[in-house]
């Protein structure tokens, strides 16, 4: 058994994952375990910008961050998070920035804002220019300049090594196993405290924005371990990914002046939302659009609408959405100064997943117990700053902010506390997974099991729901588990066996869709992006709450913990 030791392990190296371990690093020896070369990692497709009440253009105050998150949220958010995230954002950003960062600058020099939807000025009156960037390659800049912060700090990477189990010895964590990609070799890394910050879920849907490595592993991982997963149900469809493909134009595009048109050529959210049109929240915009897709006033009677960025001035687009040009040049053929975009609702982010508190520790009952070593930010955490609805914007500042206090938390975790031995045997669960998919002779293959799966999660769960849909897809994926269980590698071989990997992805999105239908057919009300057509009002008499998941063998178990309710009572949504 080949064992690494380390006093602390970040799983994942996207925003989070390095900005956890760059804190963590400044007193202890870390290690980051990422099933990528961490500058692929997700966060670089993060586009349109980072959250923070700079007010280098206009006044701004993190109070009204903090509000606009609630509210944005549908007032599922933990006020008490949502605060430390909105008032620790703006130094996090002057940090970035003194590690070199390269924002976008205004004439005097300071960093560049602008307004992204839902963000908003005096407690909703306009919107607001809080959106720091670097044109729109925002994520992609962050990932750059943490990587090397973190190399420059001696931080250790393992790169393209899948980890597939969490080791826990006397319900306190010691470690981790893992794949390393290119030998099919299993390692055991012995530590005395692990981070996940593994992203989020969006490939268990046919169109996402997700790259092909977000399955989820982080959070089915711990789940398998007992640990809850909260939240699950609300699942975000960002309104613009390019038509049939999912890829993703950033709501920069309509921060800076870009129009949503059916195909009449109306300016068709002027009817949802008077005031912030279109830059309404997410889920407000994605509802829109399926609305008007369904009254057939999509363009030509299809499923699509435009976003139309032709009234721009043709150097605005070039200079600060350099990216958006080129991925509609290359995909749709199209050019955005002189044609508008084909866009449709694509599934985008989970604000479930593994519950933690605001330093980052894992929760494991209502109670909010602290499960001793282990830790989760990013999108694969659940401290709760998103709700029913996450803000654009504020995933970069969610894995920034909790990425650092989670790597701070961990640091200090790690110097008092004991290195627990390992379980006897640590790889036996995971050898025992990979020699049963080996030794199958089953006639299923993980492609068609993985094609079907995300054509019926995108047709029964996706922007709108009813109890009957979400039935039928609870019964749809007991017949997909069953065919799992009949899977047959092609690949038979150790190295680079991409196959095997993809296996081991899929019965993770099996098991987390698993989590997401049932936590949504148990909530019998709309709230954010989970939207009840069967139950079309807000529920704060009987929902207002927060869903924990547990496995129990084959099904989940449900149970609930309160919202933490600080400033803001919940009120009326309107934009």
């Amino acid at each position: 058994m080949a064992v690494h030791e380390f006093d602390g392990i970040i799983i994942g190296a996207g925003g989070a994952g390095l900005m956890a371990a760059l804190q963590a690093s400044k007193s202890a020896k870390i290690a980051v375990l990422s099933k990528l070369y961490p500058t692929r990692s997700h966060t670089g497709t993060a586009q349109g910008g980072i959250g923070a009440a700079l007010g280098n253009l206009e006044e701004d105050h993190w109070e009204w961050h903090m509000f606009d998150t609630i509210k944005g949220g549908d007032y599922l958010v933990d006020q008490d998070a949502a605060e430390i995230m909105c008032r620790e954002a703006v130094d996090t950003v002057y940090e970035l920035e003194h590690m070199g960062l390269p924002f976008s600058r205004t004439p005097d020099g300071k960093i560049a804002q602008r307004p992204f939807g839902g963000h908003t000025r005096e407690f909703g009156k306009a919107p607001v220019q809080r959106s720091c960037y670097a044109a729109d390659r925002t994520g992609h800049m962050i990932l750059q300049t943490l990587y090397q912060q973190c190399i420059k700090q001696g931080v250790t990477f393992f790169n393209e090594f899948h980890v597939v189990d969490l080791l826990v010895q006397d319900g306190v964590v010691c470690g981790a196993v893992a794949i390393e990609i290119a030998t099919g070799e299993l390692y055991t890394f012995h530590a005395k405290a692990v981070l996940f910050a593994t992203g989020g879920s969006g490939r268990m849907y046919k169109i996402t924005s997700n790259a092909l490595t977000l399955t989820g592993d982080g959070m089915a991982v711990v789940y398998r371990r007992g640990i809850p997963l909260e939240d699950m149900e609300f699942f975000q469809f960002h309104p613009t990914g390019i038509y049939k493909m999912g890829i993703l134009i950033t709501e920069a595009a309509r921060g800076e002046g870009g129009i949503l048109r059916n195909n009449s050529g109306e300016r068709f959210m002027e009817r949802y939302a008077a005031t912030l049109k279109d830059l309404a929240p997410r889920d407000m915009v994605s509802r829109a659009i399926y609305k008007e897709i369904r009254e057939g006033r999509g363009i030509g009677g299809k499923d699509y609408v435009h976003l139309d960025l032709t009234h721009l001035d043709s150097k605005v687009i070039h200079a600060k959405l350099p990216d958006i040009t080129d991925f509609v040049e290359t995909y749709m053929g199209i050019d955005p100064v002189k044609s508008p975009i084909p866009i449709q609702p694509t599934a985008h982010y989970a604000m479930g997943g593994i519950p933690t508190n605001s330093d980052a520790e894992v929760v494991i009952d209502e109670k909010n117990t602290a499960m001793p070593g282990l830790y989760a930010a990013g999108e694969c955490a659940c401290v709760s700053v998103h709700g029913a609805n996450r803000l654009g914007t504020n995933s970069l500042v969610d894995i920034i902010v909790f990425g650092r206090r989670g790597g701070k938390a961990l640091g200090r975790f790690v110097q008092q506390a004991p290195l627990q031995p390992l379980p006897p045997d640590s790889e036996k669960a995971t050898r025992d997974r990979i020699e049963r998919l080996f030794e199958s002779r089953g006639s299923e293959s993980v492609a068609r099991i993985r094609e079907k799966l995300q054509a019926e999660m995108m047709d029964k769960a996706s922007v709108f729901r009813t109890e009957g849909e979400l039935k039928k897809m609870l019964d749809i994926l007991r017949g997909l588990r069953q065919r799992y269980s009949n899977v047959c590698l092609q690949d038979r071989g150790r190295k680079f066996n991409m196959e095997l990997l993809e296996a081991f992805e899929l019965d993770h999105l099996l098991e987390l869709s698993q989590v997401t239908v049932t936590s949504a057919m148990a909530r019998q009300e709309s709230r954010g992006a989970h939207a009840r057509e069967d139950f079309p009002k807000r529920d704060d008499a009987k929902w207002l709450k927060h869903t924990l998941a547990y496995r129990d063998e084959e099904l989940v178990s449900l149970k609930y913990k309160p919202v933490s309710i600080t400033k803001f009572q919940p009120q009326e949504r309107k934009y």
